[in-house]
């Protein structure tokens, strides 16, 4: 039932967002040339890799101005419908994690295996959560494993709406308050 939510309506705000991802993908293309999306192989269900698709915020390993505009309210994210749309990911879930951040983490053994059972999701509490440490972020992961909901998604997804408007810090804060 949830994938076939999360397709359903990733691809109708596609279809929706589609004029502004493309002001947006132009805006990125005039700063500086360059392609402006970023792909980066991420770990998925069961762990597998997909490639996650963003608008680029970067360059030369500096956040650009456009870049901390785009970060700053969430816009970066929005290519990562397409990764909905393919049944890569959901609009929540765990963050999606890359092989090196498993491995930084200390993630990488059975304890943490059933992380590795649900989608990653654009939006999770972890992101919302104004706490940025590796104890935190399993601990919201795991209640959100254990209390995965439709409820619970469209109370994520509520706030997270409210990043473009407010922006991430504000909204983080917010929910750290809850």
């Amino acid at each position: 039932m949830k994938t076939v939510l999360d397709i359903f309506f990733a691809t109708i705000l596609f279809v929706l967002l589609l004029p502004i991802l493309t002001i947006v993908g132009l805006l990125i293309f005039f700063a500086d040339f360059r392609s402006p999306i970023f792909m980066q192989e991420r770990l998925g269900l069961q762990k597998l890799p997909f490639k996650i698709i963003k608008f680029r915020t970067m360059l030369d390993g500096e956040i650009t101005l456009l870049g901390r505009i785009l970060r700053k309210t969430g816009i970066d994210e929005l290519p990562q419908l397409i990764n909905i749309i393919f049944m890569d990911m959901s609009f929540v879930g765990p963050r999606p994690l890359t092989q090196d951040d498993v491995v930084r983490l200390g993630w990488d053994d059975k304890y943490y295996d059933q992380r590795w059972d649900y989608k990653p999701g654009i939006v999770g509490l972890a992101q919302l959560s104004p706490i940025c440490h590796k104890k935190m972020s399993w601990f919201l992961d795991l209640h959100y494993i254990k209390h995965q909901s439709l409820y619970l998604d469209a109370q994520v997804m509520m706030s997270s709406m409210l990043i473009p408007f407010l922006g991430k810090d504000k909204v983080k804060k917010w929910m750290h308050k809850r």
